[in-house]
Formats: structure tokens, sequence, C-alpha cells
């Protein structure tokens, strides 16, 4: 299969070495210094070069907040019978802008990023494949994703963005909460290092994903159960209470079992 990918950043890479050994693969991207180490692949960054190479699979690696955009400035280079797929973490409007186009289309969010996952061992990760799209563009990433050892789901877009919803805003909000507090530390515990680390690699994520996620309709409800818990464990320790203590470390062991 001839499969276009755009963007040649972590992701955009992932794609390409996991892909060009068994199909014929291209990279489209604006800053040609990004594809100076890409392997068996073919370098574009002109859309006439797309069009040339007439892709049968497009694979848009972007960051959010261009995924849209720049799907409209490739789709006019585009076969028509071409399958067009994202795998952005937030899907908002991605329906309605795939309708529109008339192309084919499938979208994936594989969730293991390269912010924190080991990209060599994937079996611990997970990967979404939303069941709203192409037929055979759905088959071709159920079977990359399984052939990587990921633990593969399917969503329709409301059920991807209300799961994202939790599982993106709650620790990101925690961690922005963190950060917001922190304090610098002669000599930091090792509790502290951790979470030191997650928020580094949480802030470096790009300005558009953190911001989206936090502007999901979706996404208020969870931050206000986390301003309902910190009054709650603000109480607790106003009063010093024990017996409400204990209670409370065991109902929240109890979430993370």
């Amino acid at each position: 299969m001839r499969i276009l990918i755009l963007g040649a950043g972590k992701m955009g890479c992932f794609f390409t070495d996991t892909l060009s050994f068994d199909h014929e693969c291209a990279v489209y991207e604006v800053d040609v210094k990004r594809m100076r180490y890409l392997y068996n692949t073919r370098r574009f960054t002109t859309f006439e070069e797309i069009e040339e190479f007439r892709p049968e699979l497009v694979i848009n690696a972007v960051t959010l907040k261009y995924t849209l955009s720049v799907f409209s400035q490739i789709i006019p280079y585009l076969p028509k019978d071409c399958i067009i797929s994202d795998i952005s973490s937030v899907k908002t409007g991605f329906l309605e802008f795939y309708q529109q186009t008339g192309m084919r289309f499938v979208s994936t969010h594989p969730m293991f990023g390269p912010t924190f996952a080991n990209l060599g061992k994937l079996s611990t990760e997970n990967a979404i494949v939303i069941s709203e799209g192409d037929y055979m563009g759905r088959i071709f990433f159920l079977d990359l994703y399984r052939r990587l050892g990921l633990n593969v789901h399917e969503y329709t877009f409301d059920e991807h963005d209300e799961a994202m919803a939790y599982s993106l805003s709650v620790p990101f909000v925690s961690t922005f909460v963190f950060s917001a507090v922190m304090k610098h530390q002669d000599a930091p515990g090792t509790t502290f290092k951790r979470h030191h680390k997650i928020a580094r690699g949480v802030l470096s994520e790009d300005d558009t994903l953190l911001r989206e996620i936090l502007f999901n309709p979706r996404t208020k409800s969870h931050v206000e159960n986390i301003r309902a818990e910190l009054k709650q464990l603000i109480q607790i320790i106003d009063e010093k209470d024990e017996e409400a203590m204990n209670a409370y470390l065991s109902k929240i062991r109890k979430n993370i079992e």
C-alpha cells in the first residue's frame, strides 16, 4: 500500500518506522531538517509530490492545532478513493469535517503517545479505533495495532471524547495544580521527583492539545469532582478527624485497586 504520513514529529516518525518495511511510504513535512533521519521512506515538501505519489492511505500526524487545516490543504491533491486518517487525542468536530469532505476516512487514537510510553514495549498500552468510518481503513489499523501488541478498543467519536474527558483531563488538571503550587526543593523526595517528572512531560505537550482537552464540554464535571474532593479533604485536615481520614484513605485505596 502507498501510505503518506503527514508530519515528521515523534508520532509521524513512529508510524514511518513501523510501516516503511511493509509498505511504500512517504512523509510530507515543511521542515526538511525533521526528515533527515528517516529511513526507507520518500520525503515530500510540496503538494505536487503528493499528487504524483497517489497515496492510498494518509495518516495525519501533525499537531492537533493544524490537523484539519492540513487535511484541507492536501485533499485536492489526493485520489478520490484515498482513505484519510488522523491520530488526534481530541476528536471534537472531526466527524462533521470528514463527512463534508466526501472522502473515505478512519480515525484512531494510539494512546501510548511519545511522552511517557516505551515505544519498544507496547503490550501494556492501549489504542482506540473509531467505529464510524471506512471499513477497510478500520481493518488496517485494527490489524496494525494488534500486531504491535496493543490493547485495542473500538469507540464512536462521542464515546472517545467522553473517555478522554476523564482519562486525560483528570491527570492533566491534577498536574496543573501540582505545578501551580510547586516550589524549588534542594532535597526533593522520591514522590516529589516522580510528580515533577510527570509534570514536565505533560507540560511539554502542545498547548492546543492541552487547551482542547480542558475545553472539551465533558471536562468541566470532572474538574468539579476534583474540587469537591479537595473541599472534603480540607475539612478533614481542618478538623484533624482521624476516623474521617482513615475512611477517606480506605475509599481512595479501593479506587486505585
